[in-house]
């Protein structure tokens, strides 16, 4: 059975749902026909030249990154351009590019996940959980008589779905009362005189974005001329999602130790791994973020672990944290604590797809490439 580049972007999208990426970001696919076959694909932090020229040689029909190749505007990419010719290289041999950036760092589980787990942390939360989804809370009264026609309608308007169901749903018996005024046009009933009818209290919950369509829908369905109903936004929870994890050790060890724990579990890097604070301070709760994370030092703080395992750690923002008493930090390459993530998503490939050959680049694609004692 023939395997498409739309299916492995179908699973890719899946594991790494697009809506998770930030606003700023570039996710998805980047070159490469949907309906083309793919037999192999490679996974890669970065796709550098280097990284193209392997999954040419390998006859992968596939590269799949971390960090996007066009993250920010071009208005080229001419043959001639660095980027350019990569792409150019990547169609001409019938390789397809995709990248899976921040909504892999947000996933569950995502690249902060597959980091912990290296480390031999059990995960035990979120760094910085993204909120619920907003949603709106319909309730309608509706004649009984009515009220399959009407929640037909609100269902078609877009309410009633959550996660995988749909045609979701509350009733409740009820008797409404009413009583019309001159002026009005009742369906039911006379001017002046109450009214008391036999009704359905509908329940649906329904995404914002879908009001004026559930308010059209819910009017066009309903008999009253004045329809009862009213919409409440639901509060927003933390979810499963978001960048980073918390997680605890098996046992409680020194800095020193963890930090030779992290440089073991790692690959081997010219920046390698580096830590500030006590050498001897116990650590068992542990926060990670792969990739840059100083812009959640004050929510590491918060937390109250004892390390935070990260990359791109700054002189100044690192010494303000120490001094404030925040927990202890590991500083590795950014590269270093990205590629677990590879291992990842070819395991989720492999598993959904058995028939497509996944494999995992292990070429070093850190820029830092000297140290001072070479």
């Amino acid at each position: 059975m023939v395997t498409t580049l739309a299916e492995l972007i179908g699973v890719l999208d899946a594991a790494y749902p697009p809506n998770l990426a930030q606003s700023w970001d570039s996710v998805g696919l980047v070159c490469g026909d949907p309906a083309d076959e793919v037999t192999r694909v490679l996974f890669a932090v970065d796709a550098t030249a280097e990284v193209v020229d392997a999954a040419i040689d390998q006859r992968a029909q596939a590269l799949v990154v971390h960090h996007p190749l066009l993250l920010r505007g071009v208005d080229t990419v001419a043959a001639d351009t660095p980027k350019g010719a990569l792409l150019h290289r990547l169609i001409r041999e019938g390789c397809a590019l995709f990248s899976a950036h921040t909504n892999a760092d947000s996933a569950d589980p995502g690249v902060s996940d597959a980091l912990a787990n290296t480390l031999g942390l059990t995960v035990t939360g979120v760094l910085d959980p993204k909120p619920t989804a907003a949603v709106d809370s319909w309730v309608v009264q509706v004649p009984r008589t009515h009220a399959e026609a009407v929640l037909t309608a609100l269902f078609a308007g877009g309410a009633g779905g959550t996660g995988h169901y749909r045609d979701c749903a509350v009733r409740v018996p009820s008797i409404g009362q009413f009583r019309p005024m001159p002026g009005a046009t009742p369906a039911i009933g006379a001017i002046g005189e109450l009214q008391l009818v036999e009704e359905d209290r509908i329940e649906v919950i329904a995404p914002p974005a879908a009001r004026t369509a559930v308010l059209a829908a819910l009017r066009a369905a309903h008999p009253y001329e004045e329809p009862a109903y009213h919409v409440t936004e639901q509060a927003s929870f933390p979810s499963g999602v978001g960048i980073g994890r918390v997680g605890v050790l098996p046992e409680p060890e020194t800095l020193r130790a963890f930090t030779a724990r992290v440089r073991a579990a790692l690959p081997k890097t010219v920046w390698g791994v580096r830590a500030a604070g006590d050498p001897d301070r116990m650590i068992e709760h542990v926060a990670v973020c792969g990739g840059a994370g100083d812009s959640y030092l004050g929510k590491v703080a918060r937390l109250g672990v004892d390390a935070y395992v990260t990359s791109d750690l700054r002189h100044h923002p690192a010494d303000e944290h120490l001094r404030a008493g925040g927990p202890a930090l590991v500083d590795a390459a950014h590269w270093a604590t990205e590629f677990p993530w590879c291992a990842q998503a070819a395991d989720i490939v492999r598993r959904a797809i058995p028939a497509v050959e996944t494999h995992v680049s292990n070429l070093r694609t850190d820029p830092w490439t000297v140290t001072g004692t070479e």
